[in-house]
Formats: C-alpha cells, sequence, structure tokens
C-alpha cells in the first residue's frame, strides 16, 4: 500500500492507526475499484473480509420472497458496514445484499486482521460505537415499517386481485417487511370488522370500500 493511500485510509479511519505494526496494512493492500450498481456480497455468502469504504457509496438491502427489496442503511466513507462486522463477530453467514451505488473505491481488511485488530481498545471502540450507531438507525427503521400505517399498507396489498386472495400470511409479512404475527393480526381484525373471511391460504373481501379508504392513508414511497 502506497504512503498515500496509507493516510487516505487512516485519515478516514484514525482507528487504525493504532494497529501494532505488522497487524495490518499489508504491503500488498490495494484498493479496489467498483463500477456502479455491482454488487459486492449477498445473503448466504461467507464474510470475505471488513470494507472500508474510500469513495462512493454501498446500498445494504434485504430481499424478501416475492423479490422486493428493503434498505437497510448506506455506507459512505468512514463509516462501516453493519451486516460485515456481524458475520466477522459470530464467524457466520451474511444475512444483506450489498451494491454500490455509484463508482466505489474501497479497501478489502481480512479476516484475520480484524479480529487480530479488535483486540485493539481504540479500534474496538470505534467499530462497536459505529455498530450501537447502526443498530439505533435499523431499531428506528424497523419500528416504521412494522408499525406505522402497516395497516394501510396491508389494505392496499389485498386490493386489485378480485373477491379472493390466494396467499399466506407470511407471503404478505415478506412483502410488507414485516413479520407474520404482526399481518395476522391486522387480517384478525379486519376479519372482526367484517371487511374479509379468512380461510386456509385464502382471504375473501367483503368490505372493499372500508379497504380502499383505509389503504388511502398509507404513506406513498
Amino acid at each position: 500500500m502506497s504512503a498515500t493511500l496509507r493516510a487516505t485510509v487512516w485519515d478516514l479511519y484514525p482507528a487504525l492507526r493504532d494497529l501494532p505494526s505488522g497487524c495490518w496494512i499489508p504491503a500488498t493492500s490495494s484498493p479496489i475499484q467498483v463500477p456502479t450498481q455491482t454488487t459486492l456480497f449477498r445473503e448466504t455468502q461467507l464474510c470475505q473480509g471488513f470494507p472500508l469504504v474510500l469513495t462512493g457509496e454501498v446500498r445494504v438491502s434485504r430481499s424478501t420472497s416475492s423479490g422486493r427489496e428493503l434498505e437497510l442503511y448506506r455506507v459512505v466513507p468512514g463509516e462501516i458496514c453493519l451486516v460485515s462486522a456481524a458475520a466477522l463477530f459470530g464467524g457466520e453467514a451474511l444475512n444483506a445484499r450489498g451494491t454500490t451505488t455509484m463508482s466505489t473505491e474501497l479497501v478489502l481488511m481480512p479476516v484475520a486482521s480484524f479480529r487480530e485488530a479488535m483486540a485493539v481498545e481504540r479500534f474496538r471502540d470505534f467499530v462497536l460505537g459505529l455498530y450501537a450507531t447502526r443498530m439505533a438507525d435499523l431499531t428506528s427503521l424497523l419500528e416504521a415499517v412494522a408499525f406505522q400505517k402497516l395497516d394501510s399498507r396491508l389494505a392496499a396489498a389485498l386490493l386489485g386481485h378480485g373477491p379472493q386472495l390466494h396467499t399466506t400470511h407470511q407471503a404478505l409479512a415478506d412483502e410488507l417487511g414485516t413479520v407474520r404475527e404482526i399481518v395476522t393480526r391486522l387480517l384478525h381484525r379486519f376479519e372482526r370488522a367484517g371487511w374479509v373471511s379468512l380461510s386456509r391460504e385464502c382471504i375473501t373481501i367483503h368490505h372493499s370500500a372500508a379497504l380502499r379508504q383505509l389503504a388511502a392513508a398509507a404513506p406513498r414511497p
């Protein structure tokens, strides 16, 4: 790694300055140039290292079984990828997808170096501090997805399929980015109101006007 690149990395991630000599950065490290709309990692893959973004931006998202995506957060220079860190902490597979939103330059900290670096207090505090911030952001996102206007979005999802919708509560939950238990609870509320009736993998619409009125309150993307 050139002295100029090392200085750039240290300016963006100053906690790296405290790592012991030889821990990182290896002399053979070089930046990775990634075009826009390139998938850096996918769900179920093993994490190949700890990414440090130098320029550009990475969008991290989760996919549903219906093919839709929910954006979790974005990584810009000086920030960390929560999904990558979590995978390295637990030695588990990645549980989200990372895609560049523009031309991006990054360096990849090897797995062994990351684990060694976590023994250094300043680096550990840096990673865990940003980890906590990301978790707080994700908690707010989950609250918005799960509870804010979910009844309106569910009502909208039920419309436009005729008098009967053949689907499962889990499929609806995946489509809305929530959990099955919440969808089931809301559907039973609709059923008690007389708007729908529920049977195995089938929802019969009795009062589409009421659903349409509720759906009108759904926030627009």
